[in-house]
């Protein structure tokens, strides 16, 4: 990715981009899964008038899955939203603001300032310090970096129907350490799953051209309703690689959505021949990650229609 001019000042980041381009970007939690190096997942929980709750799942470097949940105020007019930690979150008490000083048209000042004395405990104080400077250097070099990401970025879903439950749909898809056995492109998966529906895998694959990868992925299950992953150990094209195995139920049954995330790495394209284009690169990912978890749909709706027969 490439980098444009950022520039600190105390507190302050300066970036190339207009004020209201930032704003949204920190009021959309959804990208921060693939933008960000440490978080998983990141959605809204709750939205009102002017204010909604953000939770963000992140990981560790010591691969400790950890989530926090923010109630925000927003403020487009005034380029500012407050944020304050949920009782009962891990950085409960924790609460702070995103402050926004237009420079120019298209020059902004980033301010995000946090107040964490509500904490006691040091290993949670340098947890949420942590997480303030990747917040900052997540949104400002996605601000920075926004025409690139426009065609770095591959995000498409596939949705299948299946006239089953939810219940066993769900089943096939969180049962990965059974891919091998069940699925013709995985040969290899070593999992564990340590802490409750808090999964780390090692897969191999192959795509539909009979290219081999290898990778490590995290994933939270949602039991019955979503499961999120993020990889953490990439194929050499990409720079980051999430999604989500997604279970809507209906009054006929249930549609499983897969959603894939991919940001190419410009530097690795010749890894699909000299040549390589950002535009090839782009309708290969589509092809092969949709070929391969349409693969994974398929017997998520056998095996929830033959259940719904039995």
């Amino acid at each position: 990715m490439v980098n444009t001019e950022i520039t600190r000042a105390g507190e302050t980041v300066a970036v190339d981009a207009p004020a209201d381009l930032v704003f949204d970007l920190i009021a959309d939690p959804d990208p921060l899964s693939y933008l960000s190096p440490t978080v998983v997942h990141a959605e809204r929980t709750a939205r009102g008038t002017g204010e909604d709750s953000v939770t963000i799942w992140s990981i560790t470097g010591a691969e400790e899955v950890w989530s926090r949940t923010q109630h925000r105020s927003l403020d487009p007019g005034g380029l500012r939203i407050e944020f304050e930690d949920a009782p009962g979150s891990t950085l409960a008490g924790v609460s702070g603001a995103w402050v926004l000083h237009p420079v120019s048209e298209d020059r902004t000042e980033v301010e995000l300032r946090q107040d964490a004395s509500a904490l006691a405990d040091p290993k949670a104080a340098a947890r949420a310090e942590g997480a303030r400077l990747d917040l900052l250097r997540t949104v400002t070099q996605a601000a920075a970096n926004r025409h690139q990401l426009a065609d770095l970025v591959v995000d498409f879903r596939d949705p299948l129907f299946a006239a089953g439950s939810a219940e066993d749909a769900y089943r096939i898809l969180y049962e990965a350490d059974r891919w091998p056995e069940r699925l013709t492109h995985v040969s290899r998966i070593d999992m564990t799953e340590d802490v409750p529906n808090i999964q780390f895998f090692d897969m191999d694959t192959t795509t539909s051209d009979g290219a081999p990868h290898t990778t490590r992925s995290v994933r939270i299950c949602f039991p019955h309703t979503k499961i999120v992953y993020k990889q953490i150990g990439l194929p050499a094209l990409l720079d980051a690689h999430t999604g989500h195995w997604l279970f809507t139920e209906t009054r006929e049954g249930v549609v499983v959505e897969s959603r894939h995330v991919a940001v190419i790495k410009p530097a690795a394209l010749p890894v699909l021949g000299e040549g390589t284009t950002v535009e090839d690169a782009r309708r290969y990912l589509r092809r092969v990650l949709s070929t391969n978890s349409m693969t994974n749909l398929r017997l998520s709706k056998e095996y929830a229609e033959e259940r719904a027969r039995a």
